[in-house]
């Protein structure tokens, strides 16, 4: 049974878990901000380049760095015996990875904020959209990497494998979302593997930011696809939780 307070509790302890690995917070606040500041320089003669490229990215960028971050700290559970102790309590496999989820999203939300507030008032970002919806989107983004690393841990037997799970589920989605090349010019097999892949939508949602000045109905939708493939993926995570180490 799902237990609220056994959730917060859980969170609570991953929270100060993260407070103490000054690396691990180093890599989620300031991974994404150094990448963007490189586009920005990159790209410092065409700003228009940079406005089209960075608005998507700040949604791909927290994506990886929480799926990298959640997939590898959940690994580490597994292989110390820690997950197999937490295990043996009323812990529920759904009240674990909930407060895996929650804690990361809140870490989440603040490197999105830290992202957005580095691009927008340092780098000189502009788009026709809000920054908040930019940070809202990224912060979605980043819960969908957050419950994808939860659930691809589970078949990860070291920390390496876990890295190397990275290209084989968020480098396929980065080229078939659209950012690379438009959707439409794709083969038709291609398109119709992009329909099912989340980051799609994200990619998708992001998209409309830099097309519109307010929100659209289009934008919610894809948003609302995003979380709900975080959900689905935060489900298929505790279904395949198993109750012993590798």
């Amino acid at each position: 049974m799902f237990s609220v307070r056994i959730t917060a509790a859980t969170a609570r302890r991953v929270l100060i878990q993260l407070r103490n690995d000054h690396r691990t917070i180093a890599l989620i606040l300031g991974l994404p901000a150094l990448e963007l500041t490189l586009l920005r320089f990159v790209l410092d003669s065409a700003p228009d380049v940079y406005d089209r490229w960075a608005v998507p990215l700040l949604g791909v960028f927290p994506l990886i760095s929480m799926f990298l971050v959640t997939s590898v700290a959940m690994l580490r559970e597994r292989t110390s015996g820690t997950l197999e102790r937490l295990l043996t309590t009323p812990l529920n496999k759904l009240d674990l990875l909930v407060g895996y989820g929650l804690a990361f999203s809140l870490a989440a939300v603040v490197q999105a904020t830290v992202t957005c507030a580095v691009a927008y008032g340092l780098l000189g970002l502009d788009s026709p959209g809000s920054p908040w919806l930019v940070v809202l989107i990224a912060v979605a983004d980043a819960l969908l990497g957050v419950a994808l690393g939860l659930f691809t841990s589970a078949f990860a037997r070291t920390e390496f494998q876990a890295v190397q799970f990275m290209p084989a589920v968020v480098i396929p989605q980065l080229l078939l979302c659209g950012l690379v090349w438009p959707r439409d010019q794709m083969a038709t097999i291609l398109q119709r593997i992009s329909d099912v892949l989340p980051m799609t939508y994200a990619y998708q949602a992001l998209h409309e930011v830099t097309r519109h000045a307010h929100a659209t109905s289009a934008l919610w939708r894809n948003l609302g696809v995003v979380l709900a493939a975080a959900v689905v993926a935060l489900l298929l995570g505790a279904a395949t939780l198993r109750r012993q180490t590798p």
